[in-house]
């Protein structure tokens, strides 16, 4: 079973009569949905290659920290030639509509943001609903510390659900501190663990309950993806596109199936590719 575990909902740019039947012509059986963060982003596949491999080589980190570490005062993410609206309290609503109407192909991460609402409010309301796989949580874009989390991950720990975050840079980054404080916390780091990648695989090698998640072409390509399941084992590695934004074709579209055919071709071994797209998050989530 393939299961994309890392797919952001927005009607706008990919209905979800429209997603439905990339997954089917993809081959994937389920997607865990979580809420829109952001306003639409263009990125044609050319500078999303300059992207990773900025990102990937330690010569230049200085230049990502300070090329993509850049938000205006109200806390909208500025790129060469304008800005992305980043939204401070994404709607869960529509995840779980969704998960209501299409049970048996889509499953629901309740985002949540310390910046914004109430987070143990926002969590309990949607945690138990059918369907509700875990939390999500942007440290990068709505700029907090992992540790801020603190509330939200002590109450999945205690229920073995697990937290998906897209880390950011400095404190932004530090997941060791959240886990430090809630040990059992079994926590997805988004896209390969950016920005850290490579540095972050060492640290993991000694956290068995820490995964990755092999979402979106802006920051996973083949090489990404021989290299941290070399360092885990694919025991720990995730498929998900962050579609609609992420897995760009050729042409620059969506591509259901990109990420997915990219790991049949980099893990010819079944049994690997059974455990990366689908096989380990069923047994993340207790599925």
């Amino acid at each position: 079973m393939a299961i994309d575990c890392h797919h952001h909902i927005d009607e706008a740019q990919l209905p979800a009569g429209e997603l439905l039947a990339g997954m089917d012509e993809a081959g994937i059986e389920k997607v865990a949905l979580m809420a829109n963060m952001c306003g639409t982003i263009h990125v044609s596949p050319g500078l999303e290659r300059v992207g990773r491999f900025l990102f990937t080589h330690s010569a230049f980190q200085g230049m990502v920290r300070k090329i993509y570490n850049n938000f205006a005062p109200e806390g909208d993410f500025i790129i060469p030639g304008g800005s992305v609206k980043i939204y401070k309290d994404p709607d869960n609503r529509p995840v779980f509509d969704a998960v209501d109407k299409h049970p048996d192909r889509f499953m629901g991460w309740v985002f949540v943001n310390p910046r914004g609402d109430d987070q143990l409010q926002e969590f309990e309301r949607w945690i138990r609903h059918p369907g509700a796989v875990g939390v999500k949580a942007h440290p990068f874009w709505h700029q907090f510390a992992p540790v801020d989390l603190l509330p939200v991950a002590e109450k999945l720990a205690a229920m073995g659900k697990p937290m998906l975050l897209h880390l950011g840079f400095g404190t932004h980054g530090d997941y060791r501190a959240l886990l430090d404080a809630v040990p059992g916390l079994k926590l997805v780091l988004a896209h390969a663990a950016f920005p850290r990648y490579s540095k972050a695989w060492k640290e993991m090698a000694a956290l068995p309950n820490v995964y990755v998640d092999l979402s979106s072409t802006a920051y996973v390509d083949e090489g990404t993806m021989r290299g941290v399941v070399g360092a885990l084992g694919a025991d720990r590695c995730l498929f998900g596109t962050d579609g609609p934004f992420g897995s760009r074709g050729p042409g620059g579209g969506f591509d259901m199936g990109m990420i997915k055919r990219g790991i049949s071709k980099v893990f010819p071994d079944e049994e690997v590719q059974a455990k990366i797209l689908g096989g380990n998050f069923l047994r993340l989530v207790g599925a």
